[in-house]
């Protein structure tokens, strides 16, 4: 618990370090002691109104994430108050860029993975088992938003297969649910993120290299035989078929899956890949894949591919 200094409650200083070492409680208390200032700037930017509640949740996302690299524990209310600062200019700013958005910058981690932060962070597994509450519809939404590359509102869509208005108000949604989880706090036992996205990264690398190798069987047990594929035409198959002729296919031309990043849920997993087209074919595939896999049992009974655009093609749908 919060250690409470002699002479009053616990400074700001003392909620940063106990939030820091993963007392939920910490997080919230600090979070509620500052939600009057947070909202004032909110205000004084975007006006009174949903847009400047919406800014304070997102905030509180951010908060959430990133508490562990704030570096001067008496200055977070400084900090906070800038995060909402951030949050409100992307907001006024109207555009939805990958990555120009300020706010999909203060998000994501600065190192090479997007969940090394969040991995050093003790509060990983709270807020892991926070996003397990959400409905499997809300929960993806945000995984993609926040811990992984798919940060654009278009690419969202795209990956969910629904309008861009319908992601805007799914976000809001879970980012109102998970803001209230952190300021209700939660103290139950949770699972140890850290350890499941570790199998899960395995897993991933060793049914992509059973795939290189030839080792089609491999492969093929990690999808369920009764796969329901979702593909980035809009199209549907059933089966495992079609994932190892995709696969087949790039094998045989050449090209190199390079795993990049990996998030996952108790019952989804994201596989982040870098596609190397061969020097002979530089377009044979896009430059980049994800796949969303709903698991059952361990194996992939529903995923959905989505194709990363070209920096030409990001330009275009940006203009």
């Amino acid at each position: 618990m919060v250690a409470i200094p002699r002479g009053g409650g616990p400074t700001d200083a003392d909620l940063v370090r106990a939030a820091q070492a993963g007392e939920v409680s910490a997080l919230g208390l600090l979070l509620a002691r500052h939600r009057s200032a947070m909202l004032a700037v909110a205000i004084t930017l975007l006006g009174y109104g949903p847009d400047a509640e919406d800014a304070v949740q997102d905030a509180t996302v951010v908060a959430l994430r990133r508490v562990g690299d704030v570096r001067d524990p008496e200055a977070v209310g400084p900090w906070l108050r800038a995060v909402v600062r951030n949050v409100c200019r992307a907001r006024r700013a109207r555009h939805d860029l990958p990555l120009d958005d300020p706010l999909a910058a203060a998000l994501r981690s600065p190192e090479p993975d997007p969940a090394e932060a969040l991995e050093r962070h003790a509060l990983r597994d709270w807020v892991w088992h926070a996003l397990e509450q959400l409905s499997p519809r809300l929960r993806l939404v945000l995984v993609l938003r926040y811990f992984t590359g798919v940060t654009t509102y278009q690419d969202i869509a795209d990956v969910c297969g629904v309008p861009i208005g319908t992601v805007r108000s799914r976000l809001a949604e879970a980012r109102d649910r998970l803001a209230r989880a952190v300021l209700a706090t939660a103290e139950a036992a949770h699972d140890d993120s850290a350890s499941l996205t570790s199998a899960r990264w395995r897993r991933a690398e060793e049914t992509l290299s059973a795939a290189r190798r030839g080792d089609l069987g491999t492969f093929a047990a990690y999808w369920s035989p009764t796969l329901e594929g979702h593909w980035p035409r809009g199209d549907r198959s059933f089966g495992r078929q079609r994932v190892l002729g995709v696969l087949e296919r790039d094998l045989d031309a050449g090209v190199h899956h390079h795993l990049t990043n990996v998030v996952a849920g108790r019952d989804l997993t994201i596989w982040e890949i870098e596609l190397v087209n061969p020097p002979d074919d530089p377009f044979h595939c896009p430059p980049g894949a994800v796949w969303i896999h709903h698991l059952d049992g361990g194996r992939a009974q529903r995923c959905r591919l989505f194709h990363a655009r070209r920096p030409v093609e990001q330009s275009a749908a940006a203009a």
